[in-house]
């Protein structure tokens, strides 16, 4: 499994999809699952959801192909572009990324983010100086002096800005990426159902994936679940840094979150296998995050709740795991549903 879900995690982590511009990303998982001989749809709201087979209590696994990204604030006067944020990301994250500009009628165009202040020759104080919109910019590779250059190009207000994911699968197992959170599980969610149409795994209950689209912005799993489901496994990135337990080569098992503790029983329950099973995991608490799980609940949805996911170091930045955690975390999945 872990194998399968390290080529879908690449295959995803190479389609731009910032919230809310993520029809391409849906389009992948609609076509795989349909090739590996499943029906899922897409919702109204953007959300793939797909059954898999089996019978009996429930559960469906959800994770998210939104990433953080950028829009297009403003064109400035000398044909540099202002952005605003998409999703929770800080600024120092992504001063001399290369990103994607993206028009409404499909054309995409390569920048980088700057310092309005950029030549250390030029502006000798530049490094003092806060990093925020007002102080980085896209600057086009084209040529460009205006504002009226820009919007000949079909770059407007509104038009998405993508980060580039500078992909790199190390010989000593590390993955480094931007968008891990969560393209990582969601490559996890598509090798358990090449697993299953393989017939590698028995499924000893009803089992549902789904993708949302909104997460990064609060609101991706604030969808009325399928009739039937009784949980619902968020399968999302394990924090890796101060005070907690977990690292890159691990399962994270949560405990609690910003909006208040997991599912005590069923928490209880995954802890078990991983112990069970020898799993490298830890259970620990995440101040600063929310989830899918948290969106669904508040939607109304009567469920048991929980969530996974393999260890991220330098989370909503250039981020990191390891093959390590990818299968720690496919074993937990792959355990739990053979229950």
């Amino acid at each position: 499994m872990k194998n399968y879900a390290l080529d879908y995690m690449l295959s995803l982590l190479a389609i731009p999809s910032p919230t809310g511009f993520t029809r391409a990303a849906t389009d992948y998982l609609l076509d795989t699952l349909t090739n590996l001989g499943f029906s899922p749809i897409r919702d109204r709201k953007g959300c793939v959801i797909c059954e898999l087979g089996g019978e009996g209590h429930g559960i469906l696994l959800s994770a998210h192909v939104d990433t953080l990204g950028a829009m297009v604030r403003s064109v400035k006067g000398n044909g540099r572009i202002r952005y605003t944020h998409v999703g929770g990301w800080q600024d120092t994250t992504v001063e001399t990324e290369n990103c994607l500009v993206h028009t409404r009628d499909g054309r995409s165009y390569s920048g980088t983010v700057q310092s309005t202040k950029a030549s250390q020759h030029v502006f000798s104080g530049m490094g003092a100086e806060n990093r925020s919109e007002e102080t980085l910019e896209i600057v086009l590779d084209e040529q460009v002096k205006s504002a009226a250059d820009v919007e000949n190009l079909g770059i407007e207000t509104g038009c998405y800005i993508s980060w580039d994911p500078r992909t790199v699968l190390t010989e000593s197992g590390y993955l480094k990426s931007r968008h891990l959170d969560d393209k990582a599980s969601a490559g996890m969610l598509l090798a358990l159902a090449r697993m299953i149409s393989e017939g590698k795994i028995t499924l000893k209950r009803r089992v549902a994936i789904l993708f949302t689209v909104f997460e990064e912005v609060g609101h991706g799993g604030a969808i009325k679940l399928p009739e039937g489901i009784e949980d619902m496994l968020a399968v999302d990135m394990g924090c890796v840094g101060d005070d907690l337990k977990c690292d890159e080569t691990m399962v994270s098992i949560c405990v609690k979150d910003s909006s208040g503790p997991f599912h005590y029983e069923f928490t209880n329950e995954l802890i078990a296998v991983a112990k069970k099973e020898g799993l490298r995991y830890a259970a620990d608490v995440y101040p600063s995050y929310s989830s899918d799980a948290a969106a669904a609940l508040k939607a109304g949805n009567d469920v048991r709740f929980a969530l996974i996911g393999t260890g991220v170091f330098a989370s909503h930045g250039y981020e990191r795991t390891h093959v390590l955690g990818i299968e720690n975390t496919c074993l937990l999945i792959q355990k739990y549903l053979e229950l």
